[in-house]
């Protein structure tokens, strides 16, 4: 467990870099992943994405796997690549503010 600090917001993570609680969430966060991410923008695309593993983890209590997050926003994996670099587990669920998927996603 560690405690990152952000323009004046502390963040509890794991070894991985992940929220530890999901209610911790907030948009500073958003703007933190963004920039280890190497993403410039936050687009209407980022969005969606964040938007749907936020709603899936809310009423399943975990990630999607990457068929459903493709299935439900439309993107193929290799667009979902190119908004997340690190992948939708990395990048995706990191920014979502989801905790590390343990399974495949």
């Amino acid at each position: 467990m560690a405690i990152l600090e952000y323009k004046g917001k502390k963040f509890e993570v794991d070894e991985d870099g992940f929220l530890l609680k999901f209610e911790d969430w907030n948009p500073e966060w958003v703007e933190f992943v963004k920039e280890s991410e190497g993403i410039p923008v936050i687009s209407e695309n980022h969005q969606k994405v964040i938007d749907f593993l936020q709603d899936y983890y809310k009423k399943n209590g975990i990630a999607p796997m990457v068929r459903i997050l493709s299935k439900v926003t439309g993107y193929k994996l290799k667009e979902i690549y190119e908004l997340f670099p690190s992948g939708p587990g990395k990048g995706a669920c990191k920014m979502a503010g989801l905790p590390k998927p343990t399974g495949c996603v």
